[in-house]
């Protein structure tokens, strides 16, 4: 799962650093990303994992990480089972 956020990331999250140089836990907007970018970020997670964020979602600190990210898909797809 990780390496598929990664990937949205590197396509999407405009980052001054290559996404290969962050390690899970490092915060994604000093890095580079933008709030404009991290909405780019999460509609292609949409697209990619096939599934939709929850509104309580849609906060700075749910796409600061990639660690945080792969915590709030997994949320998502254990509400939707």
């Amino acid at each position: 799962m990780k390496e598929q956020i990664r990937q949205v990331i590197s396509e999407h999250g405009q980052l001054s650093v290559p996404i290969e140089t962050l390690a899970d836990d490092a915060d994604l907007y000093q890095a580079g990303m933008t709030s404009h970018a991290s909405v780019n970020v999460m509609i292609a997670l949409e697209d990619s994992f096939d599934l939709e964020f929850l509104d309580s979602m849609l906060k700075r600190s749910v796409f600061e990480s990639v660690d945080s990210i792969a915590a709030a898909l997994a949320e998502v797809r254990s509400a939707a089972v």
